[in-house]
């Protein structure tokens, strides 16, 4: 059975928000081993420049590269907004091709508000993007969640119902 761990930064606060991704985490289970591993987040202050900015994102990301060490065997994705971008039927055809031809961990990474920085970029397998908009990213993981469960539909010929 593939593995699928989600590396993400801060905790998701709203009860209707876990109650979905409770969901998708239980359907899931019959197709993969899910586990979601939440790095805590910086606070951002009310008003901050550039500076600050690299300083909490680079905290952040220490943190999540600290967590990517212990999968140096598995295909990690990072999450950008400007990478390539997928169909679900491709990114169902990814997820079959990556556990059949790579590994059979995948590790997905989702940033904080202010996304991730290079270190983690330039040190992943693949980056993908969602969508050219900015979601935030304690909703953004309910999305991946969505399209990994989608996925295994599609390679499972499995009809999915919205």
């Amino acid at each position: 059975m593939i593995n699928i761990k989600i590396i993400c930064v801060g905790k998701v606060k709203e009860e209707s928000l876990k109650n979905l991704i409770y969901e998708y985490t239980k359907r899931l289970a019959k197709y993969c081993k899910l586990e979601i591993i939440e790095i805590e987040d910086e606070k951002l202050p009310a008003t901050s420049n550039e500076k600050e900015n690299e300083k909490i994102k680079s905290i952040e990301c220490n943190k999540i590269l600290e967590k990517l060490k212990k999968f140096s065997k598995s295909y990690i994705i990072a999450l950008d907004i400007n990478a390539k971008q997928y169909t679900s039927l491709e990114f169902a055809e990814k997820i079959e091709n990556i556990s059949t031809y790579h590994s059979s961990t995948i590790v997905f990474v989702i940033g904080g508000s202010l996304g991730l920085n290079l270190d983690i970029l330039n040190n992943v397998n693949e980056k993908i993007s969602f969508s050219k908009m900015t979601f935030p990213h304690q909703l953004f993981r309910l999305f991946l969640l969505e399209q990994i469960f989608r996925g295994f539909k599609i390679n499972n010929n499995e009809t999915y119902h919205h």
